[in-house]
């Protein structure tokens, strides 16, 4: 789904969180687009529940050799709940550095519900695609793809 709104733009680089479901990601939209992936920790989920524990280098170096890893702590997630101060200023260090990087219009980001909604203010379904310019915060978010609801199957949600 993602891949296929991205391939109706220009994309020369992949930006994705170290955390292993964005790697996924990252790689899949990688293998259908022909891009190269740079793993940038400050696109990371705000720590807050067990499942933000990201894995250890070493184990994602062996999942996956052919990313450079080099420059991530071992433990390279935050180890304490992040405030939400601190993830928006983690949000904004990365807004500021996308600013000034001249590649910012054709480099994609894989990351989190948490860093969208801090980064944009907007609460998105997984596999949802905005396009943000990091030069204009005040500019909102282009929503290029929103998947649709999760059935109640999909999401173990009763029905009425």
């Amino acid at each position: 789904m993602a891949a296929g709104a991205l391939a109706e733009h220009r994309v020369d680089r992949l930006v994705t969180s170290p955390y292993t479901r964005a790697l996924e990601t990252a790689e899949i939209i990688a293998r259908i687009l022909d891009l190269p992936i740079s793993v940038d920790p400050r696109v990371g989920e705000r720590a807050a529940f067990t499942c933000d524990v990201g894995s250890p280098v070493p184990v994602l170096r062996q999942r996956w050799p052919h990313l450079t890893l080099e420059h991530l702590d071992e433990v390279w997630w935050p180890d304490l709940e992040e405030s939400e101060i601190a993830l928006d200023r983690r949000c904004e260090t990365f807004r500021c550095a996308m600013a000034e990087s001249v590649d910012w219009e054709t480099t994609a980001v894989v990351t989190h519900w948490g860093f969208i909604r801090s980064l944009t203010g907007l609460t998105v379904p997984n596999c949802a695609v905005l396009r943000i310019d990091p030069r204009r915060r005040e500019l909102p978010a282009v929503p290029l793809h929103l998947p649709p609801p999760a059935s109640p199957l999909e999401t173990g949600t009763p029905r009425p």
